[in-house]
């Protein structure tokens, strides 16, 4: 088995739980600005139509189609006008209440603590993310599981994002680190596991809530199946 030294993890899906967090805070900002009262069928609703707004927008956003002040304006007032509110005002303010409270809610995906407290005497570990650096940081604060991590690298800071190799090679520079002693984990195939194939990284695929990809290196389907992998 190949000896790893740096461990690059995704954190969005992979480590820090961001179904359970996001739909948590949509159904708190649902009570707080009395959507019912506006037209909006019913919580349920409101996190479904959000949900498949955001993502698609997030699709665009991570081919560079998309900047991420866009996306921040449309991904609610898009769900407002799914249900017939046209109400930019509500939207941003959604929009600014999902930004602020989000980031601070706290759920991990099951064995992320335990699993980083057993890898790290024996690794550095390191955050590679799509996500926006602001709230990343927040997160990974909030969440806890921060003082594990050496180098947390954004796409905002590398200036790429995933799957494009220029992150993972801005990765490297700022770890003093070869592809060869690298393992990168993610939930997305398309940007975790193609990126990483990319950059001739060697890469798990957490297949939680996603298909196996076959043409990852090794394929997991619970975090404490990294164990058998590196410890």
């Amino acid at each position: 088995m190949r000896r790893y030294r740096h461990l690059f993890f995704d954190l969005d899906h992979t480590l820090w739980d961001f179904t359970t967090n996001s739909r948590a805070t949509l159904a708190e900002l649902f009570v707080h600005h009395g959507l019912a009262a506006q037209g909006v069928t019913d919580a349920a609703s409101f996190i479904e139509v959000y949900e498949e707004v955001n993502h698609g927008l997030w699709q665009r956003y991570e081919r560079g189609h998309l900047d991420k002040e866009v996306l921040r304006v449309l991904r609610f007032r898009n769900t407002l006008m799914h249900f017939g509110v046209r109400d930019g005002g509500l939207a941003d303010a959604l929009g600014r209440d999902y930004l602020h409270h989000s980031p601070m809610k706290a759920a991990l995906m099951p064995g992320t603590l335990q699993l980083l407290t057993d890898l790290r005497p024996h690794y550095a570990l390191h955050i590679i993310t799509n996500g926006f650096e602001e709230v990343q940081h927040v997160k990974l604060s909030t969440s806890g599981i921060g003082s594990f991590f050496r180098t947390v690298i954004t796409s905002e800071k590398a200036g790429a994002k995933k799957p494009d190799p220029r992150i993972f090679a801005f990765a490297l520079r700022h770890t003093d680190a070869a592809p060869e002693e690298c393992l990168m984990i993610g939930d997305n195939h398309g940007t975790d596991m193609a990126g990483a194939r990319l950059a001739g990284w060697d890469h798990a695929h957490y297949t939680a809530a996603t298909a196996p990809d076959p043409e990852a290196t090794f394929r997991v389907g619970h975090l404490d199946d990294l164990r058998a992998i590196l410890l």
